[in-house]
């Protein structure tokens, strides 16, 4: 029963829409009506700027290491540990409270790593500052950083389930930016440093 409750708490915190909540609630506007459509961190950045972005990175980022840091304070076993952090990463990306629509999973998957392995988050981290410096595209940058995660896992001696939970995060991580790898291939994706004003959402 406490395994199903925390799974449960698990879904619903990470389904809380927080992009949404607050470009609405310091903008007043619906952040999915502009840009790219997402709730995340890097379509808040373009349509409500630097500090309602960062306020959005650190809530999605601590929807992913609360279940986890629960989860492993509660003396659960690795395997639930690391299903609890897939249910808020899904809750984000399937949210109920969006008609089971959402982001892109990339910040809350960092928290999830961040309370599983602080180590291959700070690799993650770099390796998204390191391409998005070079390349300029943010969405090239988060899949290659959740990429790395199952290999720093692997190679630091993490435990199976950590290793699993680095795979599925970052096959997650992949399916959501489908609309990014297009574009990325077409020579369409907008670079980090691009801001939308008064453009509506892109049709995907």
């Amino acid at each position: 029963m406490q395994e199903l409750i925390i799974l449960i708490l698990s879904y619903f915190l990470g389904a809380i829409p927080v992009g949404l909540l607050m470009v609405k609630a310091f903008k007043g506007v619906d952040v999915r009506s502009y840009g790219s459509g997402n709730i995340g961190t890097i379509n808040v950045l373009r349509v409500g700027g630097y500090w309602v972005a960062a306020l959005v990175l650190i809530a999605d980022v601590a929807k992913g290491a609360v279940p986890v840091l629960l989860a492993s304070y509660l003396g659960l076993s690795s395997w639930i540990v690391v299903l609890a952090g897939l249910i808020a990463i899904s809750g984000h990306n399937w949210s109920i409270f969006l008609g089971f629509k959402g982001g892109k999973g990339v910040a809350t998957t960092l928290g999830v790593l961040v309370a599983l392995s602080p180590l291959a988050a700070l690799v993650a981290a770099v390796v998204w500052v390191l391409v998005v410096a070079i390349t300029k595209y943010s969405s090239l940058g988060s899949m290659l950083g959740a990429l790395s995660a199952p290999i720093t896992l692997y190679l630091t001696g993490a435990p199976l389930a950590y290793i699993l939970f680095g795979v599925i995060g970052s096959l997650f991580v992949l399916v959501r930016h489908k609309a990014n790898i297009q574009r990325l291939i077409k020579g369409e994706e907008l670079k980090f440093s691009q801001r939308y004003a008064t453009e509506k959402k892109e049709k995907e």
